[in-house]
């Protein structure tokens, strides 16, 4: 994977959270239905606007997450300015600038396989019934960099319900839109396109499981995946697949782009374990985006209160 130069933010440069708080949201509502038709209205003529990185559009957000971590966000500028998103090239700035060509609406996003009730949704009908939250989770990336980001977006665990799995499904699979002109990055054989991720299905229905449709309060810009991007907070950031068109409910464990592209290096569940190293990166320390000094990395990203129980009994070095 490409390495490159995280830009130096000064700590006065990182937003303060009280100003965040007071101005994350669009709508003070509360409830499902509202705010659940609120974002879905509001995404039809916001969409467009999320291409550059300076989108403005606003989002509502009915309740904050109970897992929100404290601390300190990384800067907005950041965020949507250093990203791993290959679809647009292998540079940490190659989304940002290329991102344009991405149009997330009209957006059709297919649930199938292994469940009672499959269909293809418009984006504005896969959201609606949602209450959409304020997500403040730890991104830690296996080029041993990592930020905070504060998500707005609702469990995946809401649409796996809605979609009634069958007890053949052990597993959940995803899949990105395949369209090398929206993706200049897909005209090259950096990976096995069109990217699929997975998740086993107690780690899709844990409540940190998000699926996001915006961050800072805002609609997702392009370069972070927009509209509709998975977060998986206790794994590395390639677990997060990026402008989801498939959700598919599968029973067999799926090979993932990255196990493709590097199985020695990228196994299944990719767990953020400090113990196992990702050749050539050590992931016993990393570097806060913003920060000058490296901080200890925590295992499974610090959610192991949460989490840690999904793999009882497991080799985490061996089931990496």
């Amino acid at each position: 994977m490409y390495i490159g130069k995280p830009s130096d933010i000064k700590p006065s440069e990182i937003t303060d959270r009280k100003v965040y708080q007071q101005r994350r949201r669009f709508l003070g509502v509360a409830g499902v239905s509202a705010a659940g038709l609120a974002a879905a209205a509001a995404l039809p003529g916001l969409l467009s606007a999320s291409r550059g990185v300076h989108a403005q559009a606003r989002l509502a957000a009915a309740y904050q997450s109970p897992f929100n971590t404290k601390e300190a966000l990384t800067p907005y500028k950041d965020v949507t300015t250093y990203n791993n998103f290959y679809e647009f090239g292998v540079g940490k700035s190659d989304p940002a600038e290329l991102a344009a060509s991405l149009k997330p609406h009209p957006w059709t996003v297919t649930v199938d396989g292994a469940c009672a009730s499959p269909g293809a949704y418009h984006l504005e009908d896969f959201i609606k019934p949602h209450a959409l939250g304020d997500y403040v989770y730890r991104h830690r990336c296996v080029e041993a960099w990592s930020m905070v980001i504060p998500w707005v977006g609702f469990p995946l665990a809401e649409v796996i319900k809605r979609a009634r799995p069958t007890g053949a499904a052990k597993f959940v699979q995803f899949t990105t839109l395949l369209d090398p002109k929206m993706f200049p990055g897909q005209r090259f054989p950096v990976l096995d396109w069109p990217y699929t991720e997975g998740l086993r299905m107690d780690e899709a229905l844990h409540p940190l499981t998000l699926l996001a449709v915006g961050l800072y309060g805002e609609v997702l810009p392009n370069q972070n995946g927009a509209p509709l991007r998975l977060v998986v907070p206790w794994k590395y950031g390639f677990k997060s697949i990026k402008s989801i068109v498939r959700i598919s409910f599968v029973e067999q464990q799926p090979i993932t782009t990255w196990m493709r592209a590097v199985p020695s290096r990228y196994g299944f569940y990719s767990n953020v374990n400090p113990d196992v190293d990702t050749v050539p990166w050590s992931q016993r320390y990393e570097r806060r985006i913003g920060n000058l000094f490296k901080q200890k990395t925590l295992m499974f990203n610090g959610y192991g209160a949460q989490v840690a129980h999904l793999y009882a009994g497991m080799n985490l070095a061996k089931d990496y």
